[in-house]
């Protein structure tokens, strides 16, 4: 398929993935700039199409993984760290329970074991919870990644050993 070709398909069905922008969005200009990515990387890798396959389905998925990436962007964009010396992630208490006594001695218990843990363990543990990976966690700590994960696998299983009581509870 020539790039003319591409185009004019595009063109045919580029109208029916605004309102797909929209769901995902809920913003009209959000909504644009979305689109306007979809459309720049569908033309950037216009060789990755397969001729004869769903163009439509194509862009959708193209539009979806868009979103998701520029939306994971901007979780870890405004994730703010504490650099004290406990390392709490701001607010993490409120946005993890409810206000409901068992959750709230549950999430205590939770954050005395994590706050128990070395700190060169614990710094890579959050931030693997709160959704960087482990390249990004090595590259802003400044250690290997070989380093980073065998932190957070410790991590884990001092964590899992010290709340062994919550294993079977529920």
């Amino acid at each position: 398929m020539t790039a003319i070709e591409f185009t004019y398909n595009i063109s045919k069905v580029s109208k029916s993935l605004k309102p797909f922008a929209m769901r995902l969005t809920k913003d009209h200009d959000d909504a644009n700039d979305l689109l306007q990515d979809t459309l720049l990387k569908a033309f950037t890798n216009r060789e990755k199409y397969a001729d004869g396959t769903n163009l439509k389905a194509w862009l959708y998925t193209i539009m979806k993984n868009t979103f998701i990436t520029n939306y994971q962007r901007m979780v870890r964009k405004n994730t703010f760290i504490d650099e004290s010396e406990n390392l709490y992630y701001i607010n993490s208490l409120e946005n993890s329970t409810d206000n409901d006594a068992p959750s709230t001695f549950i999430m205590n218990d939770i954050n005395r074991a994590v706050d128990s843990l070395e700190e060169s363990f614990r710094t890579p543990f959050m931030m693997h919870y709160r959704g960087f990976k482990y390249h990004e966690i090595a590259e802003r700590l400044r250690i290997p990644i070989g380093t980073v994960k065998n932190r957070i696998h410790i991590a884990r299983k001092e964590l899992k050993d010290k709340l062994y009581v919550y294993e079977h509870a529920f």
